[in-house]
């Protein structure tokens, strides 16, 4: 704590918190601007299964995840592929891996006919284990399930 000595001789025991908030708006900046970064993927809003298995394995820093949004749009990772290359980056990024299993999530407004020739392009690659995205349907009586004994 510093002490601070007036004009007058006295001294002021006040604790000066300006630099300690000029630190923290500088972090809170830092947090907001590479927060969206962190984001492997690209985010769509997923299909609804009532019984999805769980995929632990798509969470894994080094799985291979496609992307198909509701424009048509395909992404391996964070990175817009287009059709006629997916198949060539796909069959070098599983070529090394012992689990060569490629993870599909579509969004739930895309076209099948999209991640249909995703598929097809995967399944060219030379991958035999696919995985399909999807969250769990939440059931629309949460409420009323809960109150009744």
């Amino acid at each position: 704590m510093a002490v601070a000595i007036t004009r007058s001789g006295h001294a002021v025991s006040d604790i000066n918190v300006t630099p300690m908030v000029d630190i923290m708006l500088v972090l809170l900046i830092i947090f907001m601007v590479v927060t969206p970064m962190l984001q492997k993927t690209m985010s769509v809003d997923l299909a609804q299964a009532q019984n999805p298995r769980e995929m632990a394995d798509a969470d894994k820093e080094d799985a291979v995840v496609i992307a198909v949004t509701r424009d048509g749009k395909t992404y391996i990772g964070n990175t817009q592929v287009k059709p006629d290359e997916m198949t060539t980056k796909v069959r070098d990024m599983v070529a090394d891996k012992l689990d060569k299993t490629v993870y599909i999530k579509s969004d739930a407004r895309a076209k099948y006919g999209d991640v249909v020739k995703v598929v097809d392009n995967v399944r060219a690659a030379g991958v035999e284990t696919l995985g399909l995205l999807t969250q769990k349907l939440q059931p629309k009586n949460v409420a009323a399930a809960a109150l009744t004994p």
